[in-house]
């Protein structure tokens, strides 16, 4: 059996796709997954399954929602050690990095969009683009930012999921 963690984009935000955990949880468990938690209503699972492609559970989880539920939600599959390396990978210092947000992106952007995007700023915000992340910190707070992670996903044109410092870590030590 493998641990993963799967992210999930745009639940419960505003009304909007809403899942409640219980039902999320008793449905991928039918669907197969073993030992589903989940982290608050922002749809964080870690679950253990012994298929290795990691496409193949995301389409899995994809399926089951959209059956059951009636709506798409990009689904973004990790094992704990890629979370732990993005978690890392944080270019910021810890006293930024404890108010920074991690934004995962489900596939790596082109090259000349990150070059452009990387030329702009804006005063109090701070960001980093990996083949993995969007590292993003905001001295006045992300209600306030310019950038947030719709902007990059547009600027960028790839799907991301954004979850803060302390999300991040209560999903890599699985400590839920």
């Amino acid at each position: 059996m493998h641990t993963y963690i799967a992210l999930l984009r745009g639940i419960n935000v505003s009304g909007q796709k809403k899942i409640p955990m219980a039902e999320l949880r008793e449905l991928l468990s039918k669907a197969g997954l073993k030992n589903v938690q989940t982290y608050i209503q922002s749809g964080n699972v870690v679950f253990q399954s012994s298929e290795e492609s990691k496409e193949k559970l995301e389409l899995k989880i994809h399926n089951a929602i959209k059956a059951h539920f009636g709506f798409e939600v990009p689904i973004l599959v990790k094992t704990p050690k890629e979370l732990q390396q993005i978690f890392d990978d944080c270019p910021f210092p810890e006293d930024k990095k404890i108010n920074s947000y991690f934004m995962m992106l489900y596939s790596a952007a082109n090259k000349d969009l990150v070059n452009e995007v990387s030329k702009l700023s804006y005063p109090n915000e701070a960001f980093k683009i990996t083949d993995n992340a969007v590292y993003f910190y905001c001295s006045t707070g992300y209600g306030k930012a310019k950038f947030s992670n719709n902007f990059f996903e547009r600027k960028l044109k790839v799907t991301a999921t954004a979850r803060n410092y302390k999300t991040m870590v209560k999903l890599v030590k699985h400590d839920f």
